[in-house]
């Protein structure tokens, strides 16, 4: 029942600004570490940053000072602000979040993706 949805992925120009979202919803009781991660065509998996339910972040170099992660708990929903975008950062942007279900165990989820491009 639990999933995640993903939004704001597009096409900008290099050295544009995009907000991705992941709003998660069903039957979580909690939700502890949220992250995004990314994947360029024949590239692995990559952590871009994640944040704990108490706010702390963490991100990966070629992030840092680009882009701010933030999550609203009371809205279950994960946020990336990505600023001074370059071609480098074209990839499908997923949503990754530590969950724990009303009844269950805890599981880590993973939603869609949104594909963001930055031209040049």
């Amino acid at each position: 029942q639990v999933q995640l949805v993903e939004s704001g992925g597009g096409l900008v120009q290099a050295g544009g600004s995009l907000r991705l979202s992941c709003a998660a919803s069903g039957s979580i009781f909690k939700i502890d570490i949220m992250g995004w991660y990314r994947q360029a065509p024949g590239k692995p998996r990559e952590l871009v940053a994640a944040i704990t339910s108490g706010g702390y972040t963490n991100y990966a170099d070629s992030a840092k000072g680009r882009f701010t992660i933030s999550r609203d708990n009371a809205k279950n929903t994960l946020y990336l602000q990505m600023s001074s975008l370059k071609p480098a950062d074209t990839a499908v942007y997923y949503c990754n979040a530590n969950i724990l279900p009303r009844y269950g165990t805890w599981h880590d989820h993973w939603g869609q993706g949104t594909q963001v491009t930055v031209s040049s």
